[in-house]
């Protein structure tokens, strides 16, 4: 016999939204352009590790685009692989 199903009770409110919105809305970015550097630094790290969605708050379909961007940016030698600092004890 299978188990009984337990009731899913909904949630009466919904979560409130943080408030922080798309940051593309925010600055009107319709396109992103491997060629401005100043708009992609924004979500590379220090270290030049492409940032995560959860911290960039990009749509997927934003994400990819950036990170085509990023890429091909660093193919044309607009933005660096890495920061080029030397670990020392090694």
């Amino acid at each position: 016999m299978a188990p009984a199903r337990r009731d899913r009770k909904a949630r009466p409110n919904p979560p409130p939204a943080s408030g922080r919105g798309c940051p593309h809305h925010e600055a009107r970015i319709t396109y992103i352009d491997y060629k401005d550097t100043n708009l992609l630094r924004k979500f590379i790290s220090d270290r030049g590790k492409i940032r995560s969605r959860r911290v960039t708050r990009l749509t997927v379909q934003q994400q990819k685009a950036m990170a085509r961007a990023v890429k091909n940016a660093r193919e044309t030698a607009l933005l660096p692989y890495g920061t080029g600092t030397v670990r020392a004890g090694r």
